[in-house]
């Protein structure tokens, strides 16, 4: 099985809250696939600014990676998504900007408290990996 390698980031702002997107009805984070020639850490940063606008982010440590398997309409096969999940901060109160052209309908910043409720509506591995990040 083909397997494709994403990168992405688990971003917070001064508040502490996390950043969260909300795409093909679920609650996600923002991340997508490395280019050709691309470190992965700057996949990391480059596919959060394109999903969100959001600029000036600092680069965190490497939190974890996840797998899942999902059918790729235009290679018509099943593949393997390997992402590695990168902390990030952001400075001030940035303009966010969801990216229509990837099907994110919002974004919001999501603090301790509402956290579990978009979890809720979430992925596996998106709930996995935001467990390791606040333990």
């Amino acid at each position: 099985m083909k397997t494709i390698v994403a990168a992405g980031g688990l971003v917070t702002n001064e508040q502490d809250e996390l950043m969260m997107i909300f795409r093909r009805g679920y609650w996600d984070l923002p991340k997508g696939k490395l280019d050709e020639g691309e470190t992965i850490e700057a996949c990391a940063l480059r596919e959060v600014e394109e999903e969100t606008g959001a600029t000036h982010l600092i680069l965190g440590k490497l939190v974890g990676k996840t797998y899942h398997e999902y059918f790729d309409k235009w290679i018509n096969e099943t593949v393997t998504k390997e992402t590695w999940w990168y902390a990030m901060q952001v400075k001030g109160n940035p303009v966010l900007t969801p990216q229509t052209a990837e099907d994110i309908e919002a974004i919001k910043w999501v603090g301790s408290k509402e956290l579990a409720g978009y979890l809720n509506k979430s992925y596996e591995s998106i709930q996995e990996i935001v467990a390791k990040f606040y333990s």
